[in-house]
């Protein structure tokens, strides 16, 4: 009965872990600029990769709403400047652990 009632138990944890994953959209911007720039265009990618030269950190842009990248993050998200992304990852508060990113369609 002890084996049973800790295989629940592990085989709960496990699918709390998973469920804690998210999936979020939005466009990447950077910490000036924030929700200015938040659709894509020439203009916006060039201020926003001209911005993250001089060293300003990334940005998600999400329902207007703007989120910072956790600092593993910030490189994954700068290669997306100024594109609509799908992010899995996680959220803790307004930082975004990103898991993987790909530009959504």
């Amino acid at each position: 009965m002890k084996k049973f009632v800790l295989a629940t138990f592990l085989v709960a944890s496990v699918g709390s872990v998973a469920a804690l994953a998210d999936q979020i959209t939005g466009y990447v911007s950077e910490a000036g600029c924030g929700a200015k720039h938040s659709t894509v265009s020439a203009a916006n990618t060039k201020c926003i990769e001209g911005c993250l030269k001089k060293g300003s950190d990334p940005v998600l842009v999400s329902e207007g709403k703007v989120m910072k990248f956790d600092a593993d993050s910030k490189e994954k998200a700068k290669a997306f400047a100024g594109q609509n992304v799908k992010i899995d990852g996680t959220m803790d508060g307004d930082v975004v652990k990103v898991n993987s990113i790909d530009k959504a369609e």
